[in-house]
């Protein structure tokens, strides 16, 4: 899948297959979310895979609407260092979830209300913090894919040159 057609087509979802993920994989959307940009090239973000299924479930906890996250194949926590911005993890987590589509892998970006509880939850230092969450799986049969809300219109979105009502 090219890259323009992974972004135009991919959509959250919610409702995955027990399907593992694969090494190679994984290694492929771990390397995207790693070549993501970052500001001065800071490369604030790091990267904790949670697989088990006791662990998903304790991260789960840390989120209010993240009841979907124990029935993910996988989940990659981006974990900012001191120091990175919120815009830097964003630019990751989407190259993550780009490349996984692309891999046939669905995702959904998950907050982690509970913040305090996600660092204990994953072991981080004091200064580090949980920037999101993105549990990953092959969708589960009978999924509706790339079947989300519709987007408006190019037209009402874009501007020339300044804003317009």
């Amino acid at each position: 899948m090219d890259a323009y057609h992974a972004i135009i087509t991919k959509r959250d979802t919610r409702n995955y297959s027990p399907r593992p993920i694969g090494d190679d994989a994984m290694g492929r959307i771990l390397q995207a979310g790693r070549m993501a940009g970052s500001s001065k090239n800071s490369q604030p973000c790091r990267f904790i895979v949670i697989r088990g299924r006791e662990r998903l479930e304790a991260i789960a906890a840390c989120g209010q609407y993240a009841e979907h996250v124990p029935a993910a194949a996988a989940a990659i926590a981006v974990i900012l260092l001191p120091g990175g911005g919120a815009f830097d993890a964003g630019r990751a987590a989407q190259n993550i979830m780009v490349a996984a589509w692309a891999e046939g892998i669905t995702s959904c970006a998950t907050t982690m209300h509970h913040a305090d509880a996600a660092c204990e939850t994953l072991g981080l230092p004091p200064d580090h913090a949980v920037a999101i969450l993105l549990p990953l799986g092959y969708p589960a049969e009978g999924a509706k894919l790339g079947a989300g809300r519709a987007r408006k219109p190019l037209e009402d979105v874009v501007m020339e040159d300044r804003w317009r009502e």
